[in-house]
């Protein structure tokens, strides 16, 4: 049975200190076969009055937001079509890629490509995963199948899709999209 012990500094969320006992139940079962009743875990809080670093008291950082909820919130504005919004969400960096295409920076460039493929798509989810990549990103794939209607007004449904984002700093940096759009439209 892994037990956990966590000092951290005062200040989180219960929110925020849930997500963290999550996460680091799931690192631990990435290693151990272990289920998740069997993950013991102690969260001890620092009262940040007691927090020194270089011999200076310093201040915590606060918590990052949580990636899936950006990716579930883009999403959404993106399916209700809240351009405004679901740019909020997005990096100066940003680039996607969907298949077929060269990688785009902007969302009016998606919206473009998508006019004469389909009159309107939307996502049914299946699951959401996230993990920390190497690097400063957070990694969250969204997987599911797509259904809307094509430009003949014929509809399409249960087309499978995986989406893979990348966080950086809360805000998504890239997209990358892959599905069985052109296969099942391809078929007799």
């Amino acid at each position: 049975m892994p037990i956990v012990d966590l000092h951290i500094l005062e200040g989180y969320s219960p929110e925020e200190k849930q997500r963290l006992g999550r996460e680091l139940t799931n690192a631990v079962r990435f290693v151990v076969p272990a289920s998740p009743d069997l993950v013991t875990m102690t969260i001890h809080e620092i009262p940040a009055e007691n927090y020194y670093r270089g011999g200076l008291k310093r201040t915590p950082a606060p918590a990052r937001a949580d990636p899936v909820g950006i990716v579930q919130d883009y999403l959404a504005a993106m399916e209700a079509r809240e351009i405004e919004t679901a740019r909020s969400f997005l990096s100066d960096e940003f680039v996607m890629t969907f298949p077929g295409t060269a990688p785009m920076h902007h969302l009016e460039e998606l919206i473009e490509w998508s006019k004469p493929r389909y009159k309107f798509v939307t996502k049914t989810y299946a699951g959401f995963d996230a993990m920390q990549g190497q690097d400063d990103a957070a990694i969250v794939y969204c997987r599911g199948t797509l259904q809307g209607r094509y430009l003949d007004d014929s509809p399409f449904e249960g087309i499978r899709f995986v989406d893979r984002f990348e966080i950086i700093d809360d805000k998504i940096a890239r997209q990358d999209v892959w599905n069985d759009m052109a296969e099942v439209r391809t078929k007799p």
